[in-house]
This record gives C-alpha cells, sequence and structure tokens, in this order.
C-alpha cells in the first residue's frame, strides 16, 4: 500500500504539492521547460526560477503534473508560487496573465477530479475564490492580509494557513492571541517551523 493509501485508509484528504509558477532544477520533469520558459531566480531559493505562465509548453507540463497527481490518487492539489506578476519574474505579467493561468490551473485540476487550492496570491482572490476550494496560505496575521482571505469562508471553504514568526513559538500569549484570531475568522492554523522540518507543530483549531 502506498503513502497516499495509507492516509486514506485512515481517513485523511491528501493534497499533492507542486510549483506551477516556477522551474525548480531538482524535479524530475525539469528537461520539460524550455529556456524561454525560465525568468529570474526566486528570491532566496537558488534552484527555482519564475516560469513564463503565458507560455504554451509551461502549460502542457503543468498538465502532465496534474495527470501525475491524479495517476497517484491524489485528493487535491495546492499550486505553489500562483503570483508571479506581484514579483520580479524577468517577464512582463500582467495581472489578468495571473488571473488566467490560475483559472487554467483550477480547471485543469478539477477536470481530472481533484480539488484545488489557492495558495497566496491575496489580492486575487475576489476573482478566482470561485474556482478554488479551499486557500492555503502564509503569514496572513503577519502581514495583516487576512481579510482578504474571508470570501472563502462566506463561500463555505476553508482557510488553510501557516505562521512562522518566532513570537508565536516562545511566548504562549502571543499564540494564545493569534489562535483566538484565527478561530474568530473561522480559519485553519498552523505555526510550524519556516524549514517545515517537523521539530514542532502548533495548532489553533
Amino acid at each position: 500500500m502506498s503513502s497516499i493509501e495509507t492516509f486514506q485508509a485512515e481517513g485523511k484528504k491528501v493534497i499533492c504539492y507542486f510549483s506551477a509558477g516556477s522551474y525548480e532544477g531538482f524535479r524530475a520533469d525539469k528537461d520539460e521547460f524550455h529556456s524561454d520558459d525560465l525568468g529570474k531566480m526566486l528570491d532566496g531559493w537558488e534552484e527555482e526560477r519564475w516560469l513564463d505562465i503565458r507560455s504554451s509548453n509551461v502549460h502542457s507540463t503543468m498538465k502532465s503534473r496534474l495527470d501525475l497527481a491524479s495517476s497517484k490518487g491524489c485528493d487535491g492539489v495546492e499550486p505553489d508560487n500562483m503570483d508571479g506578476y506581484n514579483n520580479d519574474t524577468g517577464f512582463s505579467l500582467t495581472a489578468n496573465d495571473q488571473l488566467a493561468y490560475n483559472r487554467f490551473i483550477a480547471n485543469e485540476a478539477h477536470s481530472r477530479g481533484l480539488s484545488v487550492g489557492l495558495k497566496n496570491d491575496t489580492d486575487q482572490v475576489a476573482g478566482l475564490v470561485d474556482y478554488y476550494d479551499f486557500s492555503v496560505n502564509e503569514q496572513c496575521f503577519e502581514y495583516s492580509e487576512c481579510d482578504t482571505l474571508t470570501p472563502f469562508i462566506a463561500s463555505g471553504k476553508p482557510v488553510l494557513n501557516v505562521e512562522y514568526l518566532d513570537k508565536y513559538v516562545t511566548d504562549s500569549g502571543e499564540r494564545a492571541t493569534l489562535c483566538s484570531n484565527s478561530v474568530n475568522m473561522q480559519f485553519s492554523t498552523l505555526v510550524l517551523p519556516l524549514d517545515l522540518d517537523d521539530s514542532f507543530r502548533f495548532s489553533c483549531f
């Protein structure tokens, strides 16, 4: 039995991660990208470069990734780096380019029977909430962006948030305030290590 099947047998939903907006030099399909698909390096991530989300080749490669998620039995997907237009990618990406691409990813996921979560891209929630089944957010409390995610809650869709600040780890009062705010907003919030090394985990639900 695969790990995915084991989790599902325990009644858990398996959400499979992939980067929809960046090239990663360690992925098995890295050679599927063309040189003109690749933009500038992501800040802080030496093996990642932004992708030209307008490229038909990028679209084709993402379809293959979604096919793989479906074949592995994933219940849903978490496509990452879905806000390139708000970053220095090396491409002249517009907000409309990003909306079109993010809707493309959601539609392709749904066509394969996969649920799909919107990762960050808080500025475009209003135009994407109808396409996505849940939100995955990092640090909305730290950056005072949580209000932008309330359309998901209003639509009966979960908001899954993670925070990394040390004060939420070391100060139980700060963590209690965070959790109270999260529960009041009907979010599910975790406090995790930035390296995601499983060294600790605090849950606000």
